[in-house]
């Protein structure tokens, strides 16, 4: 910044007009946001640290169909041919009828406790 006594006096003289217009301008878009919306000041923005943050969740098959696409992009670029690896899909476990019937009942027993107590979710 340049010192004020470096300046002559026209320069100073300039600096104070200029800003006169700067305070008279913001007094009229003071009055113009004060006659927009009731009165009042214009809300600041909210910070976008204050803002909650999300954690973005992506499916299992949303991120296999990314990496083949990546895969096969890479495979372009290197002239290979593009080859699918998947997983064998694993066997499922089976729960006897007797353990289905085990954690049914402790469901009902959670519902029944949970609407008791008014709620509509647990």
């Amino acid at each position: 910044m340049t010192n004020l006594r470096d300046l002559t006096t026209e320069q100073i003289k300039r600096a104070i007009a200029i800003k006169e217009q700067i305070e008279m301008l913001q007094a009229q878009l003071e009055a113009i946001a004060a006659d927009s919306d009731g009165g009042g000041d214009i809300p600041a923005p909210t910070p976008r640290a204050e803002l909650p943050k999300k954690k973005r969740r992506m499916s299992r098959a949303a991120r296999a169909k990314i990496a083949a696409a990546a895969r096969a992009r890479w495979a372009k670029v290197k002239g290979a041919a593009v080859t699918a690896t998947t997983k064998p899909a694993k066997k499922r476990r089976k729960v006897s009828a007797a353990v289905r019937a085990k954690l049914a009942a402790a469901a009902r027993a959670r519902w029944a406790k949970a609407k008791k107590a008014g709620k509509t979710a647990l």
